[in-house]
């Protein structure tokens, strides 16, 4: 529940942060294209350069070095400072290639936009160092069992960023329809609007150097890399890098893809059609991660030291009791979040854009790719699975196979779907590629660690799916309590309207879905209903 909390807060704030970034350069313009790629190349660089790695092995191998002399502090000093070195040397050297990066990551854009990301990206890309070190730290209090911080943390990201748009807003003003052309960009805004969003990225790695303190931990630079274990952790991270930079060249075909959606906006005379491209894509993205990062992030991080800890001592069937129960409330909250925001797709896109074909552009999007919930949570708890078990070979494979199907599938959407489909038809292809991923991932792990005796993950899943329909089709009804989906209906005619209806429908999904799942007798409701009434009695 900490862990939860402290990432409701922070999506919560990202949400504002988001209404506030499409009312300042909005969604469907170049603009917010030129800084969605600037802003998505530090993640970019940092996922292939190391994000996967840390997941993979900070964890396992920290919980195996507490059982050295000193508590595992010299293996932590040693392992923390080679990575920190590697990530300055990193950062410096990406920054310096920013416009590479520009033109790697987009096609078919002008010199002017091609320059605008480049000044955004100039700015951008330092967030890389930071993001490592609040992984880095973030990982540590993790394995010690403090993972409050690391959840709390975005939140003071948030609150920064939130700030600086603003300040952008009262300085330079409101621009949500593209009235500000690329070349009308100046220094000033550049940096106000750029520089912010990384001051928070900066404020949130900062900020655990204080957790670590309160915990007895202390951090002191080693070189000293020769002689304290650091090869298993390598060795172990060898696959994982493999894995990330096949998901990468996966990311660089779809946001490829979906950029040259923008040379198509100013051929586009059909007023009543909004063409989405990056800057849509990423904002679904954000929707469709809120459910992933409150609850399926939270139940992992907890989930993961506990079965790493069973994995080291070689007590499998601890290890797939927890795996198992963990697996379940994922599924049981996916299920439900699918349909919400399935139902609520054109609703909650209102809330980010103001004008009726945006919000359909965007929420066509949403629907597509909340399709790969279900199967996203899945496979990224299987994954943790897999670390714990000090196995990324096979992760590799699984991710190499879902990477494959998505780039033969969006290749073929870039031939043969028109312009204003063409994010939303990636985002269906990518659905149905990590649903093949998740299959193959549960195949291969049950036969390394056998069947999950008594827990009915099967069964489980078609009545939590069965639940979601039911839900999401009472759920349209009461949709068209508001007047439906259309553009003077009082769910899409302003702001206000889209929050009261998608607060109301969504709290009869989770009516309808809590009494079905009970009437099913689904254990996941029961659990659910104690936690709530023990909350609300504390």
């Amino acid at each position: 529940m900490i862990m939860a909390s402290g990432t409701i807060v922070s999506r919560i704030l990202g949400f504002v942060r988001a209404v506030m970034l499409a009312l300042t350069i909005g969604v469907t313009t170049n603009a917010a294209d030129a800084f969605g790629v600037a802003n998505q190349l530090p993640n970019n660089v940092y996922a292939i350069i190391v994000g996967g790695v840390l997941n993979a092995v900070l964890v396992p191998q920290i919980v195996r070095a507490r059982s050295h002399k000193d508590g595992g502090k010299g293996y932590i000093d040693r392992l923390l400072t080679l990575i920190i070195t590697m990530f300055f040397g990193v950062t410096v050297i990406t920054t310096a290639c920013a416009p590479l990066l520009v033109s790697l990551y987009t096609a078919g854009w002008s010199s002017n936009q091609l320059a605008l990301a480049t000044a955004f990206a100039y700015w951008c890309l330092p967030q890389l160092f930071f993001y490592g070190l609040y992984s880095l730290l973030g990982e540590v209090l993790n394995a010690r069992s403090a993972f409050g911080p690391f959840m709390w943390a975005p939140v003071l990201n948030n609150l920064v960023a939130i700030a600086g748009l603003g300040a952008f807003i009262v300085i330079f003003g409101a621009d949500p329809t593209g009235f500000r052309v690329v070349t009308m960009w100046g220094p000033g805004e550049i940096a106000l609007l750029a520089g912010t969003a990384t001051l928070g990225v900066a404020a949130q790695a900062v900020i655990l150097f204080a957790f670590w303190k309160r915990i007895g931990l202390k951090f002191k630079l080693n070189f000293g890399w020769r002689g304290v274990g650091l090869r298993p952790a390598m060795k172990a991270a060898t696959w994982t890098l493999g894995m990330v930079l096949i998901t990468q060249i996966g990311g660089l075909v779809q946001t490829i893809i979906a950029s040259q959606a923008v040379s198509h906006r100013e051929t586009n005379a059909d007023p009543s059609i909004a063409i989405a491209s990056v800057a849509a894509s990423s904002i679904a993205w954000l929707i469709f991660m809120l459910p992933h990062s409150i609850a399926t992030v939270s139940i992992a991080t907890a989930s993961f030291t506990k079965i790493s800890t069973h994995a080291a001592a070689k007590k499998f069937k601890e290890l797939k009791a927890d795996l198992g129960k963990s697996i379940r409330a994922i599924l049981a909250i996916s299920a439900l979040s699918t349909a919400v925001l399935m139902v609520l797709a054109y609703p909650i896109s209102r809330v980010f854009v103001g004008e009726y074909p945006s919000t359909v552009a965007l929420g066509n999007v949403l629907i597509a790719m909340m399709f790969g919930l279900i199967p996203f949570s899945f496979v990224f708890m299987l994954q943790r699975a897999f670390y714990a078990l000090e196995d990324t070979k096979s992760p590799f494979f699984f991710t190499m196979a879902q990477v494959t199907l998505f780039i033969a599938g969006a290749i073929t959407v870039a031939f043969t779907v028109q312009a204003q489909w063409l994010v939303a038809a990636m985002a269906l292809v990518n659905s149905v590629s990590i649903t093949v991923q998740a299959i193959i991932a549960y195949r291969v792990l049950r036969k390394r660690i056998g069947a999950f005796e008594g827990l009915k993950l099967s069964g489980a899943l078609v009545s939590m799916v069965l639940a979601a329909a039911l839900a999401g089709g009472v759920g349209l009804l009461a949709m068209n309590l508001f007047g439906g989906l259309v553009v003077t209906s009082f769910a899409l005619k302003t702001v206000v309207g889209a929050i009261v209806s998608s607060g109301v429908v969504a709290l009869i999904m989770v009516g309808v879905y809590a009494a079905v799942l009970k009437f099913l007798n689904v254990p996941e409701a029961d659990t659910a209903l104690k936690a709530i009434r023990g909350i609300i009695r504390r």
